[in-house]
């Protein structure tokens, strides 16, 4: 499949048909919403915009969070319509993010590298301790994550109660956590997602980060996907590239406003 093939298959499965634990879709003619039922971040992933109906759209979306006392996240993608639209969010009192990569990989097409195992000591989240671990780190690499705590609530209960949903790994230099990342399964998509994989300052340029890669990709394809995605940081998105990951599209995460 082409790079526009995927995307268009990303749009369908991933946004428009979105399906994440812990959290009500609602599908309008012109935006789809999930909204969080544990106090997590609730967003408008998909839009279907012109610049005709735009700002009515963003203001109806306002209005509709508003009445609710939720506040939330737009997730803007490069191809979204109306060409314009990041600049009449912002004008809507939107904060715009910082700028991601949304990057997928062909398993069918699985690069060498991704396919060896690795000398590294990479653990599966099965218990208390290990989720403790995997918290700490994220923590201690994101601790300006305001949604954090209701973000591993909701990971620590799909472990527990729908482990096929969701696996997630620590990886350990001389005993202690150095890196934490996740893999989540959705049901009735091909695409399996890739988060986190925070690798502690001291012990990046090691290999740590590529082998928690490659042992997700291969969980993927035992499962049956067709595809990985990641929304990639400007420091992990030339480290997939080199695996074969293909630009989808950018995305900001952009705050209505009042966020914290």
């Amino acid at each position: 499949m082409d790079t526009s093939e995927i995307r268009d298959l990303y749009d369908s499965c991933e946004r428009r048909e979105a399906a994440w634990p812990y959290f009500r879709r609602e599908s309008t003619d012109r935006t789809t919403r999930m909204i969080s039922q544990n106090g997590g971040n609730s967003m408008v992933c998909f839009s279907r915009l012109t610049a005709g109906d735009a700002d009515g759209a963003i203001e109806a979306e306002l209005a509709y969070f508003g009445a609710l006392g939720l506040d939330f996240e737009w997730k803007l993608y490069s191809h979204d319509a109306p060409g314009d639209l990041k600049e009449r969010l912002a004008a809507h009192g939107f904060a715009v993010g910082e700028e991601e990569a949304i990057m997928a990989l062909d398993l069918e097409a699985l690069p060498p590298a991704l396919m060896e195992e690795s000398p590294h000591d990479l653990r599966r989240v099965v218990d208390d301790r290990l989720f403790d671990d995997f918290v700490s780190l994220n923590l201690e690499a994101w601790p300006e994550d305001r949604h954090s705590e209701a973000r591993f609530e909701a990971m620590r209960k799909t472990l527990r109660e729908e482990g096929e949903r969701m696996s997630a790994y620590v990886a350990y230099v001389e005993g202690r956590p150095v890196c934490a990342a996740r893999i989540d399964f959705p049901a009735s998509s091909p695409f399996a997602s890739l988060w986190g994989a925070a690798t502690l300052e001291p012990y990046r340029r090691r290999g740590v980060y590529t082998a928690m890669l490659a042992l997700r990709a291969r969980e993927a394809i035992a499962r049956g996907y067709r595809f990985l995605t990641i929304d990639a940081s400007p420091m992990s998105r030339p480290i997939v590239a080199r695996h074969g990951f293909r630009l989808l599209a950018l995305s900001n995460p952009c705050d209505s406003p009042g966020s914290p």
